[in-house]
């Protein structure tokens, strides 16, 4: 964070100081949190008040944890530390991380904001481009996905003097929030994914997601350079709002623009462990090859995405290519290979349990498919599936879709979980099962409502089939990466 005193906090988030409080504006802040027990000497608490737990009842646990100040709604009594207060705390933490980013930007030094979306993909893009840009200097990237407008401010409250890049996720449920987070984090850059079909619930229409994916580009700053992918129709239609340069990126289209710059993907394969190895080639007619070390062909245009702004930054592309084969480990529960065994049970665990959609079923399937795919001897496949949330209408169409494409594309077992005491998630995993049976043996085919009835089934198989492999795939309501979590604490 960049040094700012209380009076400065005050000011940035139009508060006041609590009425008798004791305050010395003059005092500095480091950090800022929304968690008391990450708060250390110098860190303001941001007490948020959430529909589950409200940040007010854990004022005095970040003073003694050493916070200096907390953003109150209301004056919290006796909670010995100076409070400030403001009409909302989620409006607040937002114009604090706009004061941050905007004196980093008045500052001598350049720096940069990449603002990444995308129906899909937009986590590994940043853990990629992470990778990528640390090389070239600081570079702050939010934990996980942390792509709201409570994530992407405390993102941004990271970046500090030093600070030469801030890449910030910027996730949607609505029109309207995207434009509201590149009010916080305006991106000098700009990636577009993917339109998808992720929260056609919420959304109403796949035009309507395109319109809010379209708000990053529109939140560009003057010169922004829009990053946009070749392949995805919605995406491409994106260059005509584009306020400057577009750079292009795919493996059917990107060459086909008349542009200044593009990558592409050519020559592509999975090796055994389902990595993508393919040729990376731009318009100057440069090429590498690149072996990602993480799984999933899907993966490869994350990795364009990432090499597209790392060329815009001025970096070759051997050394692009050298960074993509480093990069082993992403945030967690996204196409995470581990190996489980437990007495005499052993399996390949595919873990991308943090959330899911069609299009990242899909894609998860497709992984655990290449795993050995050209072996003599193939694998036993397990397809442990939960439910995927906010599809609206569609939903039952399109969990029935995925136990027909799971079970098409090869999976010896699907299971399908749902959410224990809930009926609406127990019902939605009932429809992907019926879906599996239509195109596969229906003995292969189990339909549970807990995890502890998906574990005991993945235990049974793995004691008769002794080479494995087991993909893990939902919504995070599904609580499917709570059985990752336990399946890795046995880890060979």
């Amino acid at each position: 964070m960049m040094k700012m005193t209380l009076r400065q906090v005050m000011a940035s988030v139009d508060g006041h100081a609590a009425p008798g409080a004791v305050m010395d504006e003059g005092t500095e802040v480091t950090s800022a949190v929304t968690d008391s027990r990450l708060a250390q000497s110098g860190s303001l608490f941001v007490a948020i008040a959430g529909e589950h737990v409200d940040g007010h009842d854990y004022v005095d646990a970040a003073a003694r944890n050493g916070a200096v100040a907390a953003l109150v709604q209301h004056a919290v009594p006796d909670a010995g530390i100076a409070q400030i207060i403001v009409e909302d705390g989620v409006a607040a933490l937002g114009e604090l991380a706009k004061a941050n980013l905007r004196m980093r930007r008045n500052g001598a030094a350049p720096f940069t904001v990449i603002g990444i979306t995308g129906s899909v993909g937009k986590t590994t893009t940043k853990d990629l481009l992470k990778a990528l840009l640390s090389t070239l200097g600081e570079t702050v990237a939010p934990v996980g996905s942390f792509n709201n407008e409570i994530g992407l401010p405390l993102t941004a409250l990271e970046v500090g003097e030093g600070t030469r890049y801030l890449v910030a996720e910027m996730g949607a449920n609505h029109l309207g929030e995207i434009a509201h987070l590149t009010t916080i984090a305006p991106p000098d850059i700009a990636i577009v994914l993917k339109v998808g079909v992720a929260h056609l619930g919420e959304f109403g229409s796949v035009e309507h997601i395109a319109q809010a994916k379209s708000e990053i580009v529109r939140g560009l700053l003057n010169d922004g350079v829009t990053v946009l992918n070749a392949d995805d129709a919605r995406v491409a239609r994106m260059q005509d709002i584009a306020p400057g340069k577009v750079v292009w990126f795919g493996i059917e289209h990107a060459q086909a623009h008349e542009c200044d710059s593009y990558v592409a993907a050519d020559d592509i394969s999975l090796d055994d462990l389902g990595h993508p190895v393919f040729t990376l080639v731009s318009e100057a007619g440069v090429e590498q090859r690149v072996k990602l070390g993480i799984t999933g062909r899907h993966n490869i245009m994350n990795a364009l995405a990432a090499a597209s702004v790392a060329r815009l930054e001025g970096m070759p592309l051997e050394h692009i290519a050298a960074v993509l084969n480093s990069v082993h480990a992403i945030s967690a529960h996204r196409m995470a290979v581990s190996v489980v065994q437990e007495g005499d049970v052993r399996f390949t665990l595919i873990d991308d349990s943090f959330n899911a959609n069609p299009d990242s079923m899909r894609a998860g399937i497709d992984g655990m498919m290449s795993w050995h795919a050209g072996d003599a001897t193939q694998p036993t496949r397990v397809a442990v599936l939960g439910a995927m949330l906010e599809l609206g209408g569609d939903e039952t169409r399109a969990h029935h879709d995925i136990g027909i494409y799971a079970a098409q594309s090869g999976a010896d077992v699907v299971i399908a979980v749902g959410g224990g005491n809930d009926p609406h998630l127990n019902a939605l995993a009932r429809d992907l099962a019926d879906g599996a049976r239509t195109a596969m043996d229906a003995d292969a085919v189990f339909c549970v409502d807990t995890t502890d009835e998906a574990d005991g089934i993945v235990r049974d198989l793995g004691r008769t089939h002794a080479d494995m492999v087991v993909l893990l795939k939902g919504s995070h309501a599904s609580g499917l990466s709570s059985l990752a979590t336990r399946w890795n604490e046995e880890r060979a």
